[in-house]
């Protein structure tokens, strides 16, 4: 018996699909799960190509010190003020998630505002479409959106073949997940 069980409940993604709709930005303050802070040498540059380009909105501000920035609940980036960036872009990376019909705006936005900084959108064997970004303060972030599960695909046979199958849902590419099924162990 595995112990995983669907928690779809717990997140803003939507089910994927072409005709996903985002969640509205979230305003609420709440007790943050996880977040980054990225170093910024201008918070004001920084907060334009966040703002413009990933689409995120600032939550609120400690002027010349820090800047909480924000896009769906759960998706919290602190740009703290700093008197250097590092000069090349580390391994690590951090991503957000988002919508198929966003991903060509994200990065149409973004190569306007940082030309070359850009990589995709390209289609993972994970069965996302990813766009790579490289930001001002030389962050690399990731703006990923699931793909619908389309039956006999390469991406499901790669799924499958580590032990990730669809939960139970309607016939056809588009069902989403369900999100009244658990394993029970929880109420």
């Amino acid at each position: 018996m595995s112990d995983h069980y669907d928690a779809f409940e717990m997140s803003p993604v939507p089910a994927p699909g072409p005709d996903a709709v985002p969640p509205e930005p979230c305003h609420g303050i709440y007790g943050m799960p996880a977040f980054v802070s990225i170093p910024t040498a201008d918070l004001a540059a920084s907060v334009d190509f966040w703002t413009r380009g990933l689409g995120f909105f600032t939550l609120f501000e400690i002027p010349g010190t820090l800047v909480h920035l924000r896009r769906w609940a759960f998706q919290d980036v602190l740009l703290v003020a700093a008197p250097s960036v590092p000069a090349e872009p580390p391994a690590m990376s951090f991503s957000f998630s988002g919508v198929l019909a966003q991903a060509e705006e994200i990065a149409a936005a973004c190569r306007a505002l940082r030309p070359g900084a850009v990589d995709g959108p390209r289609d993972t064997p994970w069965n996302t479409r990813d766009v790579e970004v490289i930001t001002p303060e030389n962050a690399r972030i990731v703006f990923t959106a699931a793909k619908p599960h389309v039956p006999g695909s390469q991406e499901a046979k790669n799924l499958a073949d580590i032990g990730i199958t669809p939960p139970e849902s309607a016939p056809g590419p588009a069902a989403g997940p369900r999100r009244d099924r658990h394993n029970g162990a929880h109420a």
